[in-house]
């Protein structure tokens, strides 16, 4: 893996990750089963677009969105916390064939953190599951398969209610697929790219 460091969501974090695919968007390219996408053609032309004109397409943030991510260094803390460790931030992770990355919300020696601020009702319900929320699967296997980590926490928190953390382990065979499939991805984005700049 390549660390970048930068602040996340700064001017260079998104030139940066103009034209990669990011493993949050992972499920955008694989479904939970390993199959492709019906998102994928759509989000490989979004990314043909990044990459040519350097600028990243920013989705809709609603007012939670936001919210989450004012409350981000709060749950960060909260975490230390419980856990009885330092996390460190970092900005954009590569992997080592340079073409999909990730950005965690830290990574704290040999494993990784994501976190999500949620609404209470749904808090209520990731706790009453008790298990990994299945819209970040792709996500956090992506996130271990570009780390090569063999494990991975992942944390929701609603101010006044418990926090719910989930160590998450390594899918091999998903992750299989999901390289398989990103790889596809990714010659098909080089290849529209190319054709379009006219190389």
């Amino acid at each position: 893996m390549i660390i970048l460091e930068m602040p996340q969501r700064s001017d260079e974090w998104f030139k940066v990750k103009a034209g990669i695919p990011g493993a949050s968007s992972f499920s955008r390219i694989v479904t939970t089963k390993g199959e492709p996408s019906k998102q994928a053609q759509d989000y490989l032309y979004q990314l043909a677009a990044e990459a040519i004109t350097g600028q990243v397409e920013q989705g809709y943030q609603s007012a939670a969105m936001l919210q989450g991510i004012e409350r981000e260094a709060e749950s960060r803390a909260l975490y230390e916390l419980i856990m009885g460790v330092e996390v460190k931030e970092v900005g954009f992770i590569l992997h080592d064939s340079k073409m999909f990355g990730c950005s965690p919300d830290g990574i704290c020696g040999s494993w990784g953190l994501e976190m999500k601020n949620v609404l209470p009702k749904t808090q209520i319900k990731y706790l009453i599951d008790g298990s990994l929320p299945a819209d970040y699967f792709q996500q956090i296997q992506g996130s271990m398969l570009v780390t090569g980590f063999d494990r991975w926490h992942f944390m929701s928190y609603v101010p006044g209610l418990d926090p719910l953390i989930i160590q998450c382990e390594p899918d091999l065979k998903f992750q299989a697929k999901l390289k398989e499939q990103l790889e596809i991805f990714c010659f098909e984005l080089i290849k529209i790219v190319k054709k379009l700049k006219g190389g």
